[in-house]
């Protein structure tokens, strides 16, 4: 007969009532004081549930001083019955934690699990919609979904028409800024000077003020420096890079993998992964506050870019190809892989008006008038001018053969410039508003997949495919 405590044989044997087993007295009263329930079953358990065993004994000597060797193995023995109390407490402890634990893990495994499901279902449904075609101008037949716009907050609603309010005024009557490049001077430019830069399979071009960020397909970023006309430092995107924007200290980048990542000081800061699929194009908002990005799901985006976070979501009819902001801010036009141009309310996401091109757009920039807006198709070699006052055909108010293949538009702030890129060269196209006629000043076998205006219009800008960017502007003897 042994404690079911200690594993000793007992001095004052007693038995549970709701367990049957033996305990040491002294034990089992100790730890039903401290945890009211039965050591074996973990039920209730009180110092009235436990029967004394009666068995011949020995009767112990009531113990002497401590100064004896009987009084110090009755310490010792004390000291003994505690420590196997706190052992089997410590056990018991143990084992509830164990099993804590065990429960813990697996629920964790089953969350990870179900998250993994529903992020794999949302991928699906946002690629199966991305593949949906929805027609237009047809009757419906009640089987159409029908997706809500999704408007701005209330504080970037207030500074989309803060901005449309203070830009509109002033644009109509608005002069040629002091210094800006004539037409002569354009007829004068040329190529000032060509650098290979360490950025294989360009694909895109951004400039701010004398410095130049070009990505491309294996995720690298150049800066580049115009002025110095070297490679400064390099950034590391470690995705496909499909469009970039340069505001400030922020350099921003679209990816083939459906990211929009933000760069600042030359380190990551944010990065979103909202589009299924890869995203297309990117536009910021003349408040320099609401970044746009669009994609093949048929979706565009807005982000809050003090708050790094994202605002709004629109989807639209068609795969999303180019993108622009107008130069008020109160539209934004998307172009489709369908050959429409759409123009939506940037506070409501609500389609505005639709234009036809007839092929997948390539391009989209505003005029600074605010009226017209250039788009070019892929494949085509034509640029068309459209004018937002006017509907159906009568708004293509001119076509501009260039005479080859068009991937890239720049419109320059004093809106007589409007630059083209190619893979078999590069043209400037001017608007004389005196003669309200197009000319074409300037013409180079550049090939190019991006081209940006730089200082005062008095250069531009161009990078190819294999990283070559071109310098074209006067030609210094």
């Amino acid at each position: 007969m042994l404690c079911a405590i200690s594993g000793e044989a007992p001095q004052e044997p007693v038995v549970s009532k709701i367990s049957g087993s033996v305990f040491e007295k002294r034990l089992i009263e100790k730890y039903i004081e401290e945890n009211q329930k039965d050591p074996v079953t973990g039920e209730d358990l009180t110092i009235e549930d436990l029967l004394p065993i009666k068995s011949s004994r020995v009767v112990r000597p009531r113990p002497p001083t401590l100064t004896s060797i009987p009084a110090l193995l009755s310490t010792f023995q004390n000291e003994w019955d505690a420590l196997a109390l706190e052992s089997y407490n410590l056990k018991e402890q143990l084992t509830r934690t164990r099993e804590e634990l065990a429960t813990s893990l697996y629920q964790h495994d089953a969350a990870v699990r179900v998250i993994a499901r529903l992020t794999k279902e949302r991928d699906e449904a946002r690629d199966a919609l991305s593949k949906v075609t929805v027609s237009a101008g047809g009757p419906s037949n009640g089987d159409a979904m029908a997706v809500d716009a999704e408007g701005l907050t209330d504080e970037l609603a207030s500074k989309v028409d803060e901005t449309q309010n203070k830009l509109s005024k002033s644009r109509k009557k608005r002069p040629v800024p002091q210094g800006w490049a004539t037409p002569d001077d354009v007829v004068a430019f040329g190529v000032a000077s060509s650098s290979s830069l360490p950025v294989p399979e360009s694909t895109t071009l951004t400039v701010d003020g004398d410095y130049a960020a070009v990505g491309g397909l294996q995720g690298d970023v150049a800066i580049y420096s115009i002025e110095s006309d070297n490679v400064e430092r390099s950034l590391k995107v470690n995705e496909p890079v499909t469009d970039s924007i340069w505001e400030g200290s922020k350099v921003i980048f679209s990816t083939s993998k459906g990211s929009v990542k933000v760069f600042e000081g030359g380190s990551e800061v944010a990065s979103f992964s909202e589009h299924a699929g890869p995203a297309t194009g990117l536009a910021m908002h003349p408040s320099k506050e609401i970044l746009a990005s669009i994609g093949s799901d048929k979706s565009f985006i807005f982000y809050d870019l003090l708050n790094l976070k994202r605002a709004t979501r629109v989807y639209t009819n068609a795969a999303l190809t180019a993108c622009a902001f107008h130069p008020d801010g109160h539209l934004f036009a998307v172009g489709t892989n369908s050959g429409e141009i759409k123009l939506f309310m940037s506070k409501t996401g609500e389609e505005a008006t639709a234009f036809t091109l007839g092929a997948p757009v390539q391009a989209i920039t505003f005029s600074e008038n605010g009226f017209w807006f250039a788009a070019t198709a892929k494949g085509q070699t034509t640029v068309t001018i459209f004018d937002l006052r006017k509907e159906g055909d009568a708004a293509q108010v001119k076509v501009l053969e260039v005479g080859s293949a068009v991937q890239s538009l720049a419109w320059d702030y004093s809106q007589q410039f409007l630059a083209t890129a190619g893979p078999t060269g590069v043209t400037v196209q001017h608007y004389s508003k005196g003669s309200r006629k197009w000319s074409e000043p300037f013409r180079a076998a550049v090939s190019s997949v991006d081209i940006k205006w730089v200082a005062n219009a008095s250069k531009l800008l161009a990078v190819n495919g294999d990283g070559v960017v071109t310098v074209i502007g006067p030609n210094e003897a």
